[in-house]
């Protein structure tokens, strides 16, 4: 089976920061064991600042003030909420790592 694209959302905001997700359905595989393969990040002056993936070898993992964690995923909608709550707590200027 071929990647199946699911989802991608590109989009510039009034300053220039670009917010892009994108979502593929794939096999299952103990690299992949969702069935997804995903990328949501957020990009402030052409560096990453947020982002969420599931690298192969790394599995599911977010990128926060220049953090590297697991994330748990659950989702692709609730991705997109961590994602997009990670997305405010930046632009009000709270870069402390949390949990999720």
């Amino acid at each position: 089976m071929k990647a199946k694209l699911l989802a991608h959302r590109k989009e510039r905001n009034e300053v220039g920061h670009i917010t892009e997700l994108k979502a593929w359905i794939v096999p299952v595989t103990e690299h992949t064991p969702h069935g997804l393969k995903y990328s949501a990040v957020y990009i402030v002056n052409g560096v990453r600042v947020i982002g969420y993936d599931n690298e192969r070898g790394k599995g599911d993992h977010r990128h926060f003030a220049g953090v590297e964690k697991p994330y748990a995923f659950i989702s692709m909608a609730q991705l997109v909420v961590d994602f997009n709550a990670d997305v405010t707590r930046y632009l009000e200027g709270d870069d402390n790592e949390i949990d999720l």
